[in-house]
Formats: C-alpha cells, sequence, structure tokens
C-alpha cells in the first residue's frame, strides 16, 4: 500500500508532531526534547540565564526613577523682597497673591529634580503627570513596536537595538535643557525600556526547560525589584538627578557588550519555530559543550536535527491568519484585562495610607518601600506557589485578594484606624503584585513562539497603561478618586470570571506554531472533558482537563 503523502507545512511554525518527544517526530524535534538531550542545566545555559537576568536590575532603576524625579516636594512661599511666608499647604500657597517664588523642602535621596529645577509647581505643575504619561505612553509604543521586530529579526537583534537607542535617550533627558526636551528624551527612555524589557522576557523563557521556567522568570522580576531597591542609594551617591539619569544610560551602554560573538546568542527556541535550523545547530552545539548528557545522546539528538525535513523559512503571518485564531486572541484578551487591571488598581492602595501624619520625607520613603518590598514578597509567593497549584488556581487566587482588599477599604474605611487601612493596603498591593507579574508570565506561556513577541507586546503595553490611573488622577487633582476604585475594582470582578476559561500551562511544552496555539485550551465547563474519537495525538497532549482549583503535579 503506498504511503500517505506527508501533511502539508503549519505556516505559524515548524512540520512536526508535538506529542512525539523523540525521534520519531516528523520534522524538526521539539525543542524541549533537544535542550534536555543537550544543554539543560549545563554551566552555558545557566550562564546565559544569568546574562539574561542581570540587566533586570538596569529595567528596575529606569521604571523606578520616576518616583524620584517627578516628587514635589513641600513648598514655602517667597515674598518680592526676599522674606519667607509660613509653610502652609501647597494649595493654598499657590493661591497667595503675595507669593513672588518658591523655596523647596528638602528631596528624599537627591539634592535636586526637574520639578524644582524649572519650577514645575502650581500653575506649571500639569508637566509633572504629562511627564508620567509621556513615559507610559512611550513604554506602550516599545513593547508594541518591538514586540512586531523580535518576531521578525530576533530576540537578539531587538535588545541590542533597544540597548543601542536607550543609551541616547538616556543622555538626551540628562542633559535636557527644559522641560519639554525632558519630556521628549523620558518618552524615548520608555520606549526603549519596554523593548529591552520584552527581548530579556522572551530570551529568558525560550531559553528553559518546562521545570525551569517558572524560577528564572521570577528571578528576573526579583531583579527588577532589586533595582528599584538600589536606586535609593544610586540617588544619595549622585546627588544631582542629571548624575542619576547619566548613570542609568551608561549602564545600557555597558550592556551593549552583549553584542560581541558568541557572547549572548539568538533564541534558539525561536530559530527553530521559524526555520533557521543552522543557525538554531551552532547555538546547540554550544549549549552541549559544557553539558553532562553522555556524548553519544548529545551526537544522536544533533543527528536527529540534521535528519529533519529542512523547509524554507518561515514567511510572516498574515493579519487574516492571525484573526482567524480565536483560541490566541480569547487567552490574551483574558490574560491583557487581568494585566490591566492589576497595573492600574495598585495607585488606589498607595492612595489609601497617603494621609498619614508622617513628615513627607518619612510618607514618601515608607509608601516607596512598602510597595517595592510588596513585589519583592509577591515575587517569593508566585515562586513557592505556582508549580504547586498551577498558574490559573494561584491566579484566580491573587485577583480574588485583590478585590476582597478593594471591597474592604470602599466599604469599611470610614470604620478602619489607620493600622488596619495601610494592612489591607499592602494586602492590595502584594495581591494586585502577584497578579500584574503572574499575568504576564502566563501569558507568555500560552502564546505560540512564532507570535510571542507580539503577544507580549500587548501584555506589556496594557499593563503600561493601567499605569495611567496614577497621573490621569493627578491631573484631575485626585478627583474622583473613589469613583476610580469603585469601577477598578468592578472589573477586577469580571476578571475573576474570566479566568475560568484559561487553561492550565503548568509544566507543559510551550506552544510553537499558531496550530499548537489554538489546541492550548481548556475543555467547555459545560461539558464533560471526554477524549472523542475524532481527536489526534497532538490535541490530546495539549488538552487542559485538570480540574478548575487543582493541578496534579505531573512528571518532570
Amino acid at each position: 500500500m503506498a504511503s500517505s503523502p506527508p501533511p502539508p507545512p503549519d505556516p505559524g511554525g515548524v512540520c512536526r508532531d508535538l506529542s512525539a518527544s523523540g525521534p520519531e517526530a516528523s520534522g524538526p524535534p521539539a525543542f524541549d526534547w533537544l535542550l534536555g538531550r543537550l544543554g539543560a542545566g549545563g554551566r552555558r545555559q545557566r550562564l546565559l540565564l544569568a546574562l539574561g537576568c542581570l540587566p533586570c536590575l538596569l529595567l528596575g532603576l529606569g521604571l523606578g526613577s520616576e518616583a524620584l524625579l517627578t516628587l514635589t516636594p513641600p513648598l514655602r512661599c517667597r515674598e518680592a523682597n526676599g522674606s519667607r511666608l509660613a509653610a502652609n499647604d501647597s494649595a493654598d500657597v499657590c493661591r497667595d497673591p503675595r507669593c513672588q517664588g518658591w523655596d523647596y523642602g528638602p528631596l528624599p535621596a537627591l539634592a535636586s529634580n526637574p520639578v524644582t529645577e524649572w519650577s514645575l509647581v502650581c500653575s506649571r505643575g500639569w508637566a509633572v503627570p504629562l511627564e508620567q504619561l509621556c513615559l507610559l505612553l512611550g513604554f506602550v509604543a516599545g513593547a508594541l513596536v518591538l514586540g512586531y521586530l523580535a518576531d521578525s529579526v530576533g530576540r537578539r537583534g531587538t535588545l541590542l537595538l533597544a540597548l543601542a537607542l536607550g543609551c541616547p535617550a538616556g543622555i538626551l533627558a540628562a542633559f535636557a535643557s527644559s522641560p519639554s526636551v525632558f519630556m521628549l528624551g523620558r518618552c524615548l527612555w520608555g520606549a526603549l525600556l519596554g523593548g529591552m524589557h520584552l527581548a530579556l522576557y522572551l530570551i529568558r523563557l525560550e531559553l528553559c526547560c518546562p521545570p525551569q521556567r517558572l524560577p528564572v522568570a521570577m528571578a528576573g522580576d526579583l531583579l527588577l525589584v532589586g533595582g528599584h531597591f538600589l536606586l535609593l542609594g544610586l540617588a544619595l551617591a549622585c546627588g544631582s538627578w542629571r548624575v542619576l539619569q547619566g548613570v542609568m544610560s551608561a549602564g545600557m551602554g555597558l550592556c551593549l557588550l552583549y553584542g560581541c560573538p558568541g557572547v549572548f546568542p539568538d533564541s534558539p527556541r525561536w530559530l527553530l519555530a521559524t526555520r533557521r535550523t543552522t543557525q538554531a545547530r551552532e547555538i546547540l552545539v554550544t549549549l552541549a559543550q559544557d553539558s553532562s548528557t553522555p556524548e553519544s545522546e548529545t551526537q544522536e539528538a544533533l543527528d536527529e536535527l540534521d535528519n529533519a525535513c529542512h523547509l524554507p523559512a518561515v514567511a510572516q503571518i498574515s493579519l487574516r491568519a492571525l484573526l482567524g485564531c480565536r483560541n490566541i486572541w480569547k487567552n490574551i484578551l483574558i490574560l491583557g484585562f487581568t494585566t490591566f487591571i492589576a497595573h492600574a488598581i495598585r495607585h488606589c492602595y498607595q492612595v489609601a495610607w497617603g494621609s498619614s501624619q508622617q513628615g513627607p520625607r518619612t510618607e514618601f520613603y515608607l509608601s516607596y518601600l512598602l510597595s517595592t518590598g510588596s513585589a519583592g514578597l509577591a515575587c517569593l509567593f508566585l515562586c513557592l506557589s505556582v508549580d504547586r497549584y498551577g498558574r490559573r488556581g494561584i491566579l484566580l487566587l491573587t485577583t480574588t485578594l485583590t478585590g476582597i482588599a478593594s471591597l474592604i477599604l470602599l466599604g469599611l474605611e470610614e470604620y478602619l484606624n489607620h493600622a488596619a487601612t495601610v494592612t489591607f493596603s499592602i494586602l492590595g498591593l502584594f495581591s494586585s503584585h502577584a497578579a500584574g507579574s503572574l499575568s504576564i508570565f502566563f501569558a507568555s506561556e500560552v502564546i505560540p513562539t512564532i507570535i510571542r513577541g507580539k503577544g507580549l507586546g500587548v501584555i506589556l503595553s496594557l499593563a503600561s497603561l493601567g499605569g495611567l490611573s496614577a497621573p490621569l488622577l493627578w491631573l484631575r487633582e485626585q478627583h474622583g478618586s473613589f469613583l476610580q476604585h469603585i469601577v477598578l475594582a468592578s472589573l477586577n470582578i469580571l476578571a475573576l470570571l474570566c479566568l475560568m476559561l484559561l487553561p492550565e500551562s503548568k509544566r507543559k511544552a510551550l506552544p510553537e506554531s499558531l496550530r499548537d496555539g489554538e489546541l492550548y485550551r481548556r475543555p467547555s465547563l459545560l461539558r464533560r472533558a471526554g477524549g472523542g474519537e475524532g481527536r489526534g495525538t497532538e490535541e490530546a497532549a495539549r488538552r487542559d482537563d485538570v480540574p478548575l482549583l487543582s493541578t496534579p503535579n505531573p512528571a518532570s
């Protein structure tokens, strides 16, 4: 009997059967199988993962610097004759007709910042939230544009582009002679921070086997949090905000050493998914050099890769093909919505303890350290719990805790003392940090490799759009903060219901092609998850039949 013709290649990835885990695969073998046979756990792989995590310190410095550069210190009005009026509320000072200038109180960490240098207070105070909007919108644009480039030219090329352009943008902001030039520099700086964050996340994730993905992702997030803590010490050492901005820009310049040949390669998983087999083989051979795998097994895996069907490089995914992927879009929209809410609602918890009786410097340090510390604790909590109880279950838990903290603060705040208010605010910050971080990680696991840059760019952009809630509220002079909190708490409950439609990605292989992503789903909540005779082995391997809130531990 004549053999059946081979199946047509999938336009969204390599031609292979994902259910096969070894040499019987029809086409390039599964990347996780190759990595396990060649370099998983080897010194070279661990070095590359460490190099992918270290620049997260720069991300923490760059993203955390906004709190120091836009802080408005206490004002003291100065009359025309040079005498000083008594310190009042800043709004009263701005309305005082005798005021001919301002003297500023001491700033935390820095001797001055753009607010004090250009007197961005009172009638010019609108420039401060506008600068914050520029940075966040720049991050949105950078994540979207460089996410598209990451799927076209590669993860490494995108990272080097962001680093090469980020250094001049940071220097432009450091030497700005006016608020408008400073805003332009910070907008470009935000765009390149977005691209840098995206590229590093992709490279780290795609170099890991399933058991390694969560610890490596959380290690990067912890270093980002560490950058926030390091920022205070660096600001004290620099003194001037211009020197601080220049030091952060110089750090980006040092990271350009990653572009040296053989130091930091591109993602071999992406190279295989786009059928660049020769380049992927060179990187995998390098990984195998320091691996503890026997040489015979290493050679067998390389021979299997060499004998795989050699297909031409995959073309760009058409918009029509993307729009037809309803399951992929469903997962992206649900996790993007959850990410947006988790980042938008954080400001509401910080406002809740903002009425303390402490001085401005003490209040700033308390707010900054509690917010940063809760983010670090959230990363540790995820690292310890998500591989045990599953992505979906922990995301449901953290989203529920976020909603509970919001409802208590909204309904019972007038009955709570200050200590109870701060306690529930910290709980809300902790759970919203955990939900936002886990949503980004969850999305990176369910979006196929062939479009992971575009998809993760959308998720990071929604996270940055959520952060716009703070400057927009500042532009309205805090009017409507209670209504904003009510709306976000209601949307958080809606997000909680949507999370039940997500699949469980715990320790499963990353989807590579569009077809893999379409098969990455959970069964209907209204029907039994049966096998069915028409299901192929590939769909059976990706079908999610685990209970909603309890995920068994599969074999590693």
